[in-house]
């Protein structure tokens, strides 16, 4: 899916790297803890959080995600902004909860990541 598909099913603004809309990605996740995103992510991902410090920026860049989406209208500082510009990461806010997002990407054919039952 198209980081600008993302932008308009969210109805989200765009806060940096507008440039990059084009670029596909191919599965997305939902935490606010970035140890699960580095514990269970995989591929390149759109990640959907709340959480608005710099460490969110990077974990995506760990992690080779090429957008991040703020949930519930949370807006990053300028420091995540210039963190995310630095690694070509597209920042995204969006005024629905992380449960409406996700599943609105979820159910217009953005997968998750597979995990393996143990």
């Amino acid at each position: 899916m198209k980081i600008s598909t993302i932008k308009e099913l969210l109805k989200a603004e765009i806060v940096c790297c507008e440039d990059m809309l084009e670029h596909e990605v191919f599965s997305a996740c939902g935490s606010d803890m970035m140890s699960d995103v580095l514990a269970y992510v995989k591929d390149q991902a759109v990640l959907l959080t709340g959480l608005v410090n710099s460490q969110v920026i990077r974990t995506a860049e760990m992690m080779d995600m090429n957008c991040i989406v703020f949930v519930r209208s949370k807006m990053p500082t300028a420091e995540m902004i210039e963190l995310a510009k630095d690694s070509g990461i597209v920042l995204l806010a969006t005024p629905k909860r992380m449960y409406e997002a996700c599943g609105i990407l979820y159910s217009n054919g953005l997968v998750g990541n597979r995990v393996k039952n143990v």
